[in-house]
Formats: structure tokens, sequence, C-alpha cells
């Protein structure tokens, strides 16, 4: 049995403490926030107890936490809980900096303890069905991938500011989707953003709308489609065209119910949130994380994967500077090395 320590309280360690407490080889030992009220609720709720971080840390009868605190305090945690002997399962992006992810890499390499990041998406059945199909070659090669992924709604301008902006914090899930599926990372990222749903996120030096083109050496092409705003729900689909053929992961809907009449066609509207859309995948996630650690076998989406993936936000970001494409090797030299 995995005795497991969360940190963090909030809306995204909420989802993380069902998934813990649900799998039979896991169990919610305790919780700490920096709220320390949000702490006790939590871990009352889950039959936990509510420490300080460095209690949980401290304490050799966990085996491993996961990290759901502020992306600020990702890499500092990742490295003292691999210090401590832990092992993590730690929520993305790896660190608002580029340069920082890479130092808590040459650490936790030192510190010999496993680390995965939280790209729960992976896992999500449609996704993960439609990798399974194109590594079984059922569509030939790949050649281009559309990746679309909208919010419903903005998140509060508060959040903008601390959150790393559209690229690092949104799109980096569709960053490592890519990089998923195309089984490598690309050789250039060419950006264009803009804040047309609301001017105040502009203010805040961060994009709202965002197309990003990713051009992999051997020719192949995957874009992705971000946007804080769709009205009718949330829009996550993945397209790939392969040279046999072509593989679709549509929307999760709210029902199956489609009406036909002589008015017209209609069916229901894709699920309205992240919670809705992705609560089996978080439990996929948490699955293949105790197993992996059980075994002692090796991550399923490792630190290096977190890395990866903030590399090419942090090309997109630059390209939408500079309006140019920028060069992924420019931004770190060991990607497709």
């Amino acid at each position: 049995m995995l005795k497991v320590g969360l940190l963090g309280a909030g809306r995204i360690a909420g989802v993380h403490a069902t998934a813990i407490t649900a799998n039979r080889g896991s169990t919610l030992v305790a919780v700490s926030d920096i709220n320390a009220e949000a702490a006790a609720k939590l871990a009352a709720q889950y039959g936990a107890e509510a420490r300080t971080t460095d209690a949980i840390l401290n304490d050799p009868a966990i085996d491993a936490v996961l990290i759901a605190t502020s992306t600020d305090t990702h890499s500092d945690l990742i490295e003292k809980a691999t210090g401590a002997g832990k092992a993590v399962l730690c929520e993305k992006p790896v660190d608002l900096s580029l340069a920082r992810a890479q130092a808590c890499q040459t650490v936790v390499a030192k510190n010999g303890k496993p680390v995965m990041i939280g790209f729960n998406r992976r896992f999500d059945p449609n996704f993960s069905a439609l990798k399974a199909a194109l590594d079984r070659g059922e569509i030939g090669k790949a050649a281009l991938l559309s990746i679309t992924s909208f919010d419903p709604a903005p998140p509060p301008v508060a959040y903008i500011k601390v959150s790393g902006g559209l690229f690092r914090d949104m799109m980096i899930h569709d960053f490592d989707m890519a990089n998923f599926i195309m089984g490598a990372a690309p050789v250039s990222v060419s950006a264009v953003g803009t804040s047309i749903v609301d001017p105040a996120i502009g203010d805040a030096g961060d994009v709202d709308t965002a197309v990003v083109t990713l051009t992999y050496a051997d020719g192949r092409i995957a874009v992705i489609k971000n946007s804080r705003r769709a009205v009718y729900g949330y829009d996550q689909r993945v397209e790939l065209l392969g040279s046999d053929g072509l593989l679709q992961a549509q929307n999760m809907l709210e029902n199956t119910v489609v009406k036909s009449t002589t008015a017209g066609v209609t069916g229901a509207k894709p699920t309205y949130f992240f919670l809705e859309r992705y609560m089996p995948a978080y439990a996929a996630e948490w699955a293949a994380f105790v197993t992996a650690v059980s075994a002692r076998a090796a991550m399923p989406v490792t630190l290096e994967d977190g890395v990866a993936a903030l590399a090419l936000a942090e090309a997109a970001a630059l390209s939408v500077k500079s309006g140019e494409s920028v060069s992924v090797r420019s931004v770190i030299g060991w990607m497709n090395s």
C-alpha cells in the first residue's frame, strides 16, 4: 500500500485526493497547504491528517507525494521531496522558468527518486486510443496533427498574472500531447497570439487566443489552437491525418441524445469544463503512477517530458514576441540531439 502525502488543498488537489483514495493501491495519509484551514478541510473529507509540508516530507512512513501547489513552488518541492526519498507526481508545468526546470532535472538525477509530471490527458481513454491506433499502424505514417483546446471562459485576470501565461499554463497540455502522439519533439515553433476575449488579459501581458505550428525534422506538421472562450462548452479534440487514413478523437458530450425533426438535427453540448471531461484520466494517471512506483518501473510521463513541453511553451512565447519562427534547438540544446 503506497502511503501518500498531498501538497496543496485547492481545486485540483481535491481531484487528486479523490483519485488517491479511490485507488486500492494507495492511501492518503496527510495534506498540507499554505492555507491551514483548507488543508484541514480537505484532510478531514478524506480521512487524512492536516500537516505542514516539512512534516510530510520528513515522515519516513510516507512513500510518495503528489504536488498540487502553485507552479512557482513545483521545482523546489520536487527537489525537496526526492531529496527526502519520496516518489513524486507533480502537476504541470514543472516550473514557470525553463532554466529552473532544467536545474531541477539535475538535482532529481542526483537524488535518484522517480518523478512523474501530471499530463493527465495522455491517460484520457479517447486520446490514448488514438495514440494506440497510430502505433499499430492503422493510418500509416502520421503527417498532420491538429489539436483543438478551447476553455469555456477565461480565468480571473489575477490568476493570469501568476500562471505563466497561456502557453505555459494552458497550451502546455497540448505541447505534451503533440510530443506524445508524434513521438518526437519538433524542430521549430511558429506562434501567433492575441487578446480578443478580454483586453485585461492583454494588459496583464498575456494572450487569450493563439495558434501554434510545430514543424518536425521529417516534414510532419502539428497545429495547436487555443482559446480562453468557447461559450458552448469545453472543446477538446484531436485529429491526425496519416498516409493511410484519418484518426479523430471527438468531444465528450453532456449526453448522446440526438433530436431529428423537420426543424433540423440537434444534439448535446460538450461537457462544460475539465472536471467533467477528464476525471477518468486523472484516475488512470494516478493508477499508472502507483503501478510504476510499486513495480519500480519507469514513469509513463517523465520529468524530461515536462521540460520538453515547457521548452515548446518558451519557444511559442518567443515566437509571438518576435513574429518569427523559433528553433527549438536554440531554446533547449539537448532536444533532437
